[in-house]
Parts: C-alpha cells; sequence; structure tokens
C-alpha cells in the first residue's frame, strides 16, 4: 500500500500551506464538476473503480482539477507517484527516472504537468515505457493537444477534456472552505455576504484555485468571527481582473472565430464584445484589421465593395497611429461589416476554380489567346484568331477563353448571399455573349 498523496489533518492545517492546497478533494465524490467524465458509468470513474486506467492527457484551463485527478488515480491504483512540472523540470531530469523504472521491471504513475512545454521530439523519450507498461504517463496542458502533443504519442494516451467550473460549483468550494474546521477557514468563525460571494465567483471565471486564493485573503484581512459584507474590500484583493486570454493559444484562436463568425451573422453587439475582449487582452490591433480585411472580401465581397476598401484604410490607420488610438477606427469598421450585406460568391468562386485547377492541372492554354512575340510562335498559331475586344462595338467578343476540357464551367455564382444586382445582371448578359450556354 503506498503512503498517502495527499496532505494529512495534521499537515493541512499549516498556515504555510495555501487555503487552495488544503481543500484539495481525496476522493472523487468530493471534486465539483467535471461530470462528464465521473459519474458513475462515465469512463473515468470505471476506470477507477476497476483500476484499469490508462495512459490519459487531462486537457483543461487552470483550476478545473487535472492535478487532483491525478492524484486520486494514483490513489486508487495504489502504485507509486513520481511527479514533474515540465515549467521546471527537462526531459534529461526525467530520462534517469525512466532507466531506473524499467531496470526495476515495476509499474509507476508518472505525472507531468504542463507537458506541452515539452517540444514534440522530447515528447518520443515517453513511448517505449508507455508502450512496454512501465509507466502510466498522465499529462496535463492547457493548451490544446492535437497542436502541442505529437501523433506517435497522442496515438497512446487518451484525452481528456475538462471544463471550466460552473457558478453553483465555485460557490460550494468557497462554503465548503469557509466552514471546514480542519482543513479550511472554520475555526476563524468568519462568514461572507451571498453579494460578496458573488464577486468572488464571478472574479474566479471557472477556476476552483482563484476563487479560494481570493477568499483566503479575504478571510484572513478581517478580524475572527466577522461578518464580510464590505465590496470594496473584494475589489482591494482582487485589483484588476486578469483575463484568461491566451495570445499564443486556444483563446487567440477561439476569439478570432467568435469576431468572425458574429460579424458573418450580423450581431453588431456580440462582434463589438469579442473586439473590446481582444484589445482589452492585449491582442495585437494589426492582427485583428487583418483579421477584418479578409473577413470584408471573403463574406461581404461584391454586395458591398466599400466595405474592403474601409478595412484597407482602417488596417492603415491602425499602422499609423496605434493602439489605444485605433480603438474606434476598429470599432467603426466591425459595425460597418457587421450591418453590410453579405455575399461569399468571391470566395465561393476562388474554391470552385481551385477545385478546377486540381482535377485539370495541366490543361493548356488555349492557342489564340497565348501572345506570339516571334515568328516562329506565329508559325505554330498562336494568337491567331484572336480577336480585340476593343475593335467590336460592345467590347465583347463571341469566344470563350477557357482551356477546351473546362469551357462551360462556371465558378462564379452571382447574389447567391446579400445583393448582387448590377453583377449579376452584367455577368449573366456576358455569359451569353461569350458563348457560354452549358454548365459542366
Amino acid at each position: 500500500m503506498m503512503d498517502s498523496l495527499f496532505l494529512s489533518p495534521q499537515d493541512s492545517s499549516k498556515k504555510t500551506v495555501p487555503l487552495a492546497e488544503r481543500m484539495r478533494p481525496n476522493t472523487l465524490s468530493e471534486i465539483q464538476g467535471q461530470d462528464h467524465l465521473l459519474t458513475p458509468g462515465k469512463f473515468l470513474h470505471t476506470a477507477i473503480s476497476e483500476k484499469q486506467v490508462p495512459s490519459l492527457v487531462f486537457w483543461g484551463p487552470p483550476g478545473s482539477g487535472k492535478t487532483t485527478l491525478a492524484l486520486l488515480i494514483a490513489q486508487a491504483l495504489e502504485v507509486p507517484f513520481k511527479s514533474f512540472s515540465a515549467v521546471v523540470s527537462g526531459i534529461q531530469d526525467i530520462k534517469p527516472l525512466l532507466r531506473s523504472i524499467e531496470a526495476k521491471g515495476q509499474t509507476v504513475i508518472l505525472f507531468i504537468d504542463e507537458i506541452h512545454r515539452f517540444n514534440k521530439l522530447q515528447q518520443d523519450a515517453f513511448l517505449p515505457y508507455i508502450e512496454k507498461g512501465f509507466i502510466i504517463l498522465i499529462g496535463t496542458t492547457t493548451e490544446n493537444p492535437s497542436f502541442e502533443l505529437n501523433k506517435a504519442l497522442l496515438s497512446r494516451v487518451k484525452v481528456l477534456p475538462l471544463y471550466p467550473l460552473n457558478e453553483d460549483q465555485i460557490k460550494k468550494i468557497i462554503q465548503n472552505a469557509l466552514t471546514d474546521q480542519e482543513k479550511g477557514l472554520g475555526a476563524r468563525g468568519v462568514s461572507i455576504s451571498p453579494e460578496v460571494i458573488r464577486m468572488i465567483v464571478s472574479y474566479a471565471s471557472g477556476d476552483a484555485r482563484i476563487a479560494l486564493n481570493v477568499t483566503e485573503s479575504l478571510v484572513l484581512s478581517f478580524p475572527e468571527g466577522a461578518t464580510i459584507t464590505d465590496s470594496a474590500a473584494v475589489y482591494d484583493i482582487m485589483q484588476k481582473k486578469i483575463s484568461s486570454y491566451d495570445k499564443t493559444g486556444d483563446m487567440h484562436f477561439d476569439f478570432i472565430s467568435a469576431l468572425h463568425k458574429s460579424l458573418r451573422g450580423s450581431d453588431v453587439d456580440a462582434a463589438l464584445y469579442y473586439l473590446a475582449r481582444m484589445l482589452e487582452s492585449g491582442e495585437e490591433p494589426l492582427y485583428i484589421a487583418r483579421r477584418l480585411l479578409r473577413f470584408s472580401s471573403e463574406d461581404i465581397g461584391l454586395a458591398d465593395t466599400f466595405a474592403f476598401v474601409l478595412a484597407q484604410t482602417t488596417f492603415q490607420t491602425c499602422q499609423v497611429i496605434g493602439y489605444p488610438e485605433s480603438d474606434c477606427a476598429l470599432a467603426e469598421l466591425v459595425i460597418y461589416l457587421a450591418l453590410a450585406p453579405k455575399s461569399n460568391s468571391a470566395y465561393t468562386a476562388i474554391q470552385n476554380a481551385k477545385k478546377a485547377v486540381e482535377q485539370y492541372p495541366d490543361e493548356p492554354v488555349p492557342l489564340f489567346i497565348r501572345n506570339a512575340p516571334t515568328s516562329l510562335m506565329k508559325d505554330f498559331g498562336y494568337g491567331k484568331g484572336y480577336v480585340y475586344p476593343h475593335d467590336v462595338a460592345d467590347k465583347i467578343v463571341k469566344t470563350h477563353y477557357l482551356p477546351e476540357r473546362l469551357k462551360n464551367c462556371q465558378f462564379y455564382q452571382p447574389g447567391q448571399e446579400g445583393k448582387e444586382p448590377s453583377f449579376k445582371a452584367r455577368y449573366e448578359a456576358i455569359r451569353k455573349r461569350l458563348d457560354y450556354d452549358e454548365k459542366d
């Protein structure tokens, strides 16, 4: 039987141990949240109960219970537990342990916090030990494993997502800490008003560790037996809320996707909210402006060609005056793009043309539209039969310019979305004059 991985009652009462560590759940039933994994009958609950846990990677935000679950698994399996943090340990620190485990022929749970900090080549070091059963690897990451872990490692572990705790779950964690006499703050007899608890819950944003850290600081700043109702004291402890936005991680892509889709859906207020979130979190304004430039051509296009001009001007404005002075220009552009009529006909047209190139990559250019700068090329028929459109009355020659095999293809579909009446009418008239009567 292995020694307990959790703090003893004596250790957990020490003032030097943070409240978040003292209140760490000792059993699965004490865990708040992650019901999709821990409800009886769900994968992880069953695996732990039957002591058949494979190598795992827990993917989720800070304070969602990743480390606690790893500790509970080790306790349930009753096997040695070795812990490393990729923040402070290198792969060279772990390799001697791996060789020692293999030499002893034992099975060990190897816990690697922030495993994504090992590069994809370093991650290969774990593969033979997982395959031979010497280690049950349990990694944690806040980054998307699809991008941060190599394919070989992903094929040997099961990735389990963890989600931020909801408000009720955070509230229960705070209340347990306030009443627990052994590990928590119950001995101080301090109570916190529901309004102040709501403030802490909102500030925590689903992170149990943040909630407990703020609660501990708040309680210790008041005398024993006090009732805390002063919101100013909470603001003093919390200071300015720091967004969880990560300019290089998933949040970066999630928020630009949310902005793009809100604009496409013509939801002005949602688009402004995501713009503000990104700017306040330190996102590079030029990155946002560049993506809005793309949006103007992809999703508005010919329905309102001024949108592209405005997007170009806004990009230049961001370059010239920087942030925060460019915030109004970005907001103006976002409002305009959200309210503008939408058309993806240009996007669809180039995608259709790319598919044709993929299917027919080597179709020759028709001879009559090839240049013939030499007499030899003229002898081969280059440029023969070409009629200069400016020499005819309406500037349109009755012919087609595509390669023979593609001559009746129609890549551009005018007016699929939004309003493009002038483009649609002119396009259809020209196709008839060019003798494009059929469609492939």
